[in-house]
């Protein structure tokens, strides 16, 4: 077990995590974790990060915890350094921080498209800048943006979260052609709904999405369930490892098959 470990290109790489409070960055930190990652948990919500980083050494793994908003992009270029100095060169990094407000455009406040866009977009853009300023150089190293089916298919109530899910998706693939002949990778992983807090703060009953919304032009699931987080951590894990060594510029939906991809 351990060299099946020490093989997947995982064990003893320094990731960086940002959402990692809660959600999906969550159960990214704690399955890279459990694959023998060092991690650098980041978030804006401290009170969140400390539970996760103790839920972490409390299972006997190795994390840090930094407070950092991803919208300030001198504070993501701070962050970075410090992690280095602290834990050594990043390898892996997951951009998994994001937030989001619904309803239709004509009703989107300016604070709402602005915060959307500032996290979701310019967030992944800091993270993935101060990235590639260090991996670029050292000829390795692997990124992945965790966006949203919505960044692909059309979502009525969604369309400012969808333009900066997309947003994330095209830099993430472009950067991509932009690393690939120095030996980095850059993919994204595409959740559907998914039982985090923020799809509760959408939909009081998650389970009632499974059906579909044929008012809204909404197809359901086809497997039937909501998302867990752990699903997408999953995804992201095989992303980051040496078994996706010939894969960049991927967007992998993680959605239950509904968007009929």
């Amino acid at each position: 077990m351990r060299r099946e470990k020490r093989l997947n290109g995982i064990d003893g790489a320094v990731a960086v995590v940002t959402g990692a409070a809660s959600g999906v960055g969550r159960a990214v930190v704690t399955d890279l974790a459990e694959h023998g990652a060092l991690i650098a948990a980041v978030d804006i919500d401290p009170d969140g990060l400390a539970e996760t980083v103790r839920a972490l050494e409390g299972n006997g793994h190795q994390a840090r915890a930094f407070t950092a908003d991803v919208t300030d992009t001198n504070a993501v270029e701070t962050l970075f350094g410090e992690v280095e100095a602290l834990l050594g060169p990043v390898t892996v990094v997951v951009s998994a921080a994001g937030t989001l407000a619904t309803g239709p455009v004509v009703d989107c406040a300016d604070r709402d498209w602005h915060r959307m866009i500032a996290v979701n977009a310019t967030g992944v853009f800091a993270v993935c800048r101060a990235a590639a300023r260090r991996m670029g150089p050292r000829g390795h190293g692997t990124l992945v943006t965790v966006a949203s089916n919505a960044a692909g298919v059309p979502r009525s109530g969604m369309a400012a979260y969808a333009a900066s899910k997309a947003a994330a998706v095209a830099l993430t693939k472009s950067l991509g052609l932009e690393l690939a002949p120095l030996g980095v990778r850059c993919n994204v992983v595409s959740p559907g709904s998914t039982d985090t807090p923020m799809l509760r703060t959408m939909a009081a009953d998650p389970q009632a999405l499974v059906a579909g919304d044929p008012e809204h032009f909404k197809v359901g699931i086809p497997l039937g369930r909501i998302g867990q987080p752990e699903d997408v951590a999953a995804a992201v894990r095989f992303l980051v490892s040496d078994a996706a060594r010939h894969i960049t510029m991927h967007e992998l939906y993680v959605d239950g098959g509904a968007t009929l991809r």
